[in-house]
């Protein structure tokens, strides 16, 4: 069977009614030495996406779309729903026990909640990826990391290959949480009706091969050599372009279709655009889980050791045959 057709299998073969809480629980019965931390942050997490999820819905009634009139530290205008998403993520879990260290693209510095216990966990997030599709209805989402740290490591900045958990919610036709704790890749889709977010997909496997490039092709007279020579073998073999112009939504459509995304060097961004500890790291790890293969165009992705927390990087998400061209072609 293929691995296309086994996501297709996994996603409308379902036959157990298994909520997102119970499969964390069923995660953690599996490690012994679980303290059940990990599993109450899982569920901060879940929650956040709820009410994230439901102020989207209502951004048009409630007049908090568009720009809210200063920058983030990242030097974009943020957006009203960006400030939103951010409080509603930095509460719920900053009343969680076990979080000691919060990274944010929404601020300018690590914020330590917790210094003191026994296991502490760090976590990086972006509240809300894809946020200027916000005012034509487009896909936006929020990406989430958590690391492990040792007692007085807490400012440490861990690479990705030390995560412990990571994923994303899509905000789209429905609510999507997808996620990974280091045994395969799982997707959960929120019922309204109950309010809980049920699982459709177990062991999700990116395609070997696809079809679909996403990058921003508005760029491409600024890539390097190799990835202008890889994208003209692509349109010249059939491949399609689809971008979102949202991260999740892109790097979610790999991950059931296959193919392969991309974020290239650029003249205006040589060190790459997408930031590594709370955007290119997650979605690494989730797609290698998945079977397929992540780099920067010279090494791993997760074997990146980060400097500081708005560090960027160039990143390749996809298909571990259609990267493996890619990366022939960098070559």
């Amino acid at each position: 069977m293929s691995s296309s057709t086994s996501n297709v299998v996994a996603i409308t073969g379902h036959g157990s009614f298994i909520t997102l809480q119970s499969h964390v629980l069923a995660e953690e019965r599996r490690h012994p030495e679980a303290t059940g931390t990990l599993s109450w942050i899982i569920s901060a997490l879940a929650i956040s996406a709820k009410t994230i999820a439901a102020k989207l819905k209502r951004a048009r009634l409630e007049d908090v779309l568009g720009e809210i009139g200063s920058e983030n530290v990242q030097g974009e205008q943020q957006q009203k729903l960006d400030v939103i998403a951010n409080t509603v993520l930095l509460r719920v879990l900053q009343s969680r026990d076990g979080v000691a260290v919060l990274g944010s693209e929404e601020n300018d510095e690590l914020l330590h909640v917790d210094a003191e216990g026994g296991r502490h966990y760090s976590v990086m997030f972006d509240p809300l990826d894809g946020s200027s599709n916000l005012d034509v209805g487009g896909s936006v989402g929020t990406i989430f990391s958590i690391y492990r740290v040792a007692e007085g490591r807490g400012s440490t900045l861990l690479p990705g290959r030390e995560q412990v958990a990571a994923g994303y919610v899509l905000y789209g036709s429905s609510t999507i949480f997808v996620m990974t704790s280091g045994s395969g890749v799982h997707m959960f889709v929120l019922d309204p009706s109950i309010g809980a977010f049920i699982r459709v997909a177990e062991h999700l496997q990116v395609p070997a091969r696809g079809s679909t490039y996403s990058v921003n092709e508005a760029n491409l007279a600024s890539f390097p050599e190799g990835y202008q020579r890889f994208l003209a073998q692509c349109r010249d073999t059939g491949f399609s372009s689809r971008y979102a112009g949202a991260m999740v939504a892109d790097v979610h459509r790999v991950l059931i279709k296959g193919g392969v995304f991309l974020y290239p060097p650029t003249a205006k961004a040589p060190n790459g655009k997408l930031r590594l500890m709370y955007e290119a790291n997650p979605m690494a790890w989730l797609i290698e889980q998945a079977g397929g293969a992540a780099s920067t165009g010279r090494g791993r992705i997760l074997d990146v050791q980060p400097e500081e927390l708005h560090q960027r990087v160039p990143v390749i998400l996809g298909s571990r045959d259609t990267v493996a061209d890619l990366m022939s072609c960098l070559a």
